[in-house]
């Protein structure tokens, strides 16, 4: 019966993480396209998907590669807009810090915007489950999320091969950008903070390597984190 339980709990999570897909699938794809576009080889491309499996670090950091950056400052950067993985973390760990570590270590890695959003989202509506099928539905909800990720980064890589650089596909960056935080700013801090940013990311649009993204990044975060205190709204 448990092994029965915790199979259930994971095709619960496969369930919840399928409509996840339709935006997995265009975004690998763009990804891998404008990878391509900026010079990168497709099993650079697939390795980038892999090694890094954070799309919006990955966007950064591929527009900071095409500028030219220092390494430094791209992975500077990447870490920058990967700081709410640490927050993630933290939340996760009171359900599956118990489990072993190599299983942890597969939970890290794959934990995400939406296997944390799922996940934390389950786990609170159903307080009385076990860690195993914690981590069964955490397997669920990553199955249709994070391995699409490194196929459609594929066919995107060799799709990009196909297109003629003289088209400019560069534009997609930008609106993929605001594509993905535009369904994020749901309370007045998180307007307030990617207004701050936007505003700090114009002003300091001249510091040299695009510091200033991280410059705007860090007045966004402080602006929306002093809107919650003034707001008085719980983190």
């Amino acid at each position: 019966m448990a092994g029965d339980s915790v199979m259930s709990s994971y095709w619960r999570g496969l369930r919840d993480g399928l409509p996840f897909l339709i935006v997995v699938g265009p975004f690998g794809m763009l990804f891998g396209v404008l990878a391509t576009e900026a010079g990168l080889a497709i099993h650079e491309t697939l390795a980038f998907s892999v090694v890094v499996i954070a799309g919006a670090a990955q966007f950064t950091a591929l527009q900071l590669l095409t500028e030219n950056a220092p390494t430094l400052v791209v992975i500077a950067s990447a870490l920058a807009v990967n700081m709410r993985m640490a927050m993630y973390s933290a939340s996760i760990t009171p359900h599956l810090g118990g489990l072993p570590l190599w299983k942890r270590g597969i939970a890290a890695y794959f934990l995400v915007d939406q296997t944390y959003a799922a996940s934390i989202l389950d786990y609170e509506k159903n307080p009385d489950q076990t860690i195993h099928q914690k981590f069964a539905y955490f397997l669920g909800v990553m199955t249709p999320i994070c391995p699409p990720w490194y196929v459609v980064t594929l066919l995107g890589a060799w799709l990009g091969e196909s297109i003629p650089p003289s088209l400019g596909l560069d534009f997609a960056l930008p609106i993929a950008f605001i594509a993905m935080i535009g369904p994020l700013l749901r309370t007045p801090a998180h307007r307030i903070a990617a207004l701050t940013a936007a505003v700090l990311a114009l002003c300091f649009a001249w510091v040299p390597y695009n510091l200033g993204l991280i410059i705007a990044g860090l007045g966004g975060m402080i602006a929306g984190a002093q809107t919650e205190v003034r707001l008085g709204i719980k983190p």
